[in-house]
């Protein structure tokens, strides 16, 4: 499906998550749209089952075609960013699994850049831009 979203430029975005079981890293959804706004609150209602079978807050990690403008006005611009989203307020269990688990995925993937966002407001367009342009 990766494939899909780096060579086709058919997907926009990919969220992954880690299976209840804690066994598997899996798709849990893959998406066309391009508005930024949408995917990103997919990524802060994110929920998974706490050990005792509750539901809380979860952690995903998340590959997007991002689009942006060149400052310079040299056109249009495409990265690939590999984003690993752990809320602060998701359980240890869960923050830590998907910690540990991050190099697995990240070496089968290609991605121009990674962003790790602890808090909603590190997933606003503008500062991810600010992460991802480096300037240009």
């Amino acid at each position: 499906m990766f494939k899909e979203l780096e060579l086709k430029r058919e997907l926009k975005y990919i969220i992954y998550k880690i299976s209840d079981d804690f066994r598997t890293i899996a798709v849990e959804e893959a998406g066309t749209d391009k508005d930024w706004n949408t995917f990103r609150e997919k990524l802060v209602n994110a929920k998974t089952k706490g050990r005792g079978g509750e539901e809380r807050m979860a952690p995903r990690y998340a590959v997007y075609d991002f689009e942006y403008e060149a400052k310079d006005g040299s056109g249009l611009r495409s990265k690939i960013v590999f984003l690993v989203w752990s809320p602060d307020d998701a359980g240890i269990f869960s923050r830590m699994l998907y910690a540990s688990s991050k190099a697995a995925l990240k070496h089968s993937l290609g991605f121009a850049a990674e962003i790790q966002a602890n808090s909603e407001e590190d997933i606003v367009f503008d500062a991810i831009i600010v992460k991802v342009s480096k300037g240009n």
